[in-house]
């Protein structure tokens, strides 16, 4: 399979033979290049400006907006709730799993905090962890690092930091490197694996952000 990233927290997930899901696709406004995309499947982690972006992805699309479990495509999709509160009232979050045969990716929306035992049990077994760092209204560097540990995938790949020209204010992504103590980091155009291959420590990839170089 194939995993690109577009920023912010939008990945292309692609498999031969399988559907392509895009999620969470940010809109105009927030300061990135505009994203022209396609696939089957939408999933938004929450619905707001920089995850929400429908128009952006072409093909008709089926949204996947809520938590439950879903075939499509043989593909299986998992939506997982994943709520902060903000004061008394609940943010919603909701991460994703997606299951492509023996390889597991699992989207983490925007989460803001340290998730419970349960909840990283239920999660079985992550080959690609897709992982917010940059602070804001997610984890900030510390916190993703320890989510990293507690959870034990195969692969990292950072999402929702600092980016040129983005008018959100997040973190830099060297900050979460410094808090991983990262030493052996992998930089690439996109992440291509089969299930084969499981390294056996969490591998850190840092992706290139395809609409900035569109």
């Amino acid at each position: 399979m194939e995993i690109t990233w577009y920023g912010m927290s939008c990945f292309r997930l692609t498999e031969r033979n399988k559907i392509a899901i895009v999620t969470d696709p940010y809109g105009d406004k927030i300061g990135l290049p505009p994203l022209k995309l396609k696939a089957d499947v939408v999933t938004v982690s929450h619905d707001v400006t920089g995850h929400n972006n429908l128009e952006a992805v072409k093909g008709d699309p089926r949204l996947v907006n809520t938590p439950g479990e879903y075939e499509l495509g043989g593909v299986f999709i998992t939506g997982i709730a994943m709520h902060q509160l903000e004061g008394d009232q609940p943010r919603p979050n909701i991460g994703f799993s997606f299951q492509y045969d023996n390889l597991t990716v699992v989207h983490l929306g925007d989460l803001a905090h340290i998730p419970d035992q349960s909840t990283i049990e239920g999660l079985g077994e992550i080959h690609v962890l897709l992982l917010p760092v940059g602070g804001g209204n997610s984890l900030r560097a510390s916190q993703a690092a320890e989510v990293v540990a507690l959870i034990e995938p195969h692969y990292v790949i950072p999402m929702h930091y600092a980016q040129p020209g983005l008018k959100l204010e997040l973190e830099p992504l060297d900050k979460f490197l410094k808090a991983m103590g990262a030493t052996n980091v992998q930089e690439a155009e996109s992440l291509k694996l089969t299930s084969s291959e499981a390294p056996d420590q969490p591998h850190l990839v840092v992706l290139q952000p395809q609409a900035q170089l569109a």
